[in-house]
């Protein structure tokens, strides 16, 4: 079995459809041809991952204090103070996620300045996939800024296989700036390959591409 066979996923888990599609864009947008293509900004994300390890830290402190030194330990100001910055920091983790990042699966800068973000959504038990993108010039200013909406069956197979190109498709259909990277890439392919970069980075078996649609 080929390293670059297409992922399946469960059909009825929408978490699954979500998190499959979510994960397929930080590879499009960052590997477009230039002057397309995007840095991905991991902020939110550092932001995250800061908030959460510290938050585990501190739990394996106080579990550590209270296994070894007992309960005398934990009557400590020190512990006490743990517990408390520990509840604090999940307050924190929780409101980054839900009200700061609110979605985002993805932000990223082309070298000209120009800065998209990216935030999806799906209601449980739906097949609809839902974006809001926003694209601003280097002064802030919004190009273009658009909610999305899409079945899940435009890029899953019934079984489940994941297709990349119908989801590349449907972006540059609904994303101005894709749209004129698409047509940069089939400038230079003769619309023979519609992604010249993740097809040279995927193995393909059989002489043909992994990322074409059955």
């Amino acid at each position: 079995m080929s390293s670059a066979e297409a992922p399946k996923v469960p059909v009825y888990s929408s978490n699954d459809l979500k998190s499959t599609t979510d994960d397929a864009l930080a590879p499009h947008l960052t590997t477009l041809p230039q002057p397309y293509r995007f840095t991905q900004d991991n902020t939110m994300l550092n932001v995250r991952l800061v908030l959460g390890y510290a938050a585990v830290a501190i739990a394996g402190f106080t579990f550590y204090a209270d296994r070894m030194l007992k309960w005398e330990a934990t009557r400590s100001p020190w512990i006490l103070a743990a517990v408390a910055s520990y509840f604090i920091l999940n307050s924190m983790l929780t409101y980054w996620i839900w009200a700061v990042e609110a979605g985002e699966v993805f932000r990223g800068k082309r070298k000209s300045g120009e800065t998209i973000i990216i935030r999806s959504s799906v209601k449980k038990h739906s097949p609809l996939y839902k974006l809001k993108v926003q694209y601003t010039s280097p002064a802030g200013k919004v190009i273009q800024e658009k909610e999305i909406e899409t079945s899940f069956t435009k890029w899953f197979a019934a079984d489940g296989t994941f297709h990349i190109q119908p989801l590349r498709d449907w972006l540059a259909s609904e994303i101005e700036v894709l749209r004129l990277a698409t047509n940069e890439i089939q400038k230079k392919t003769g619309g023979v390959a519609s992604h010249v970069a993740v097809q040279e980075a995927e193995p393909v078996e059989g002489g043909k591409s992994a990322t074409k649609r059955k």
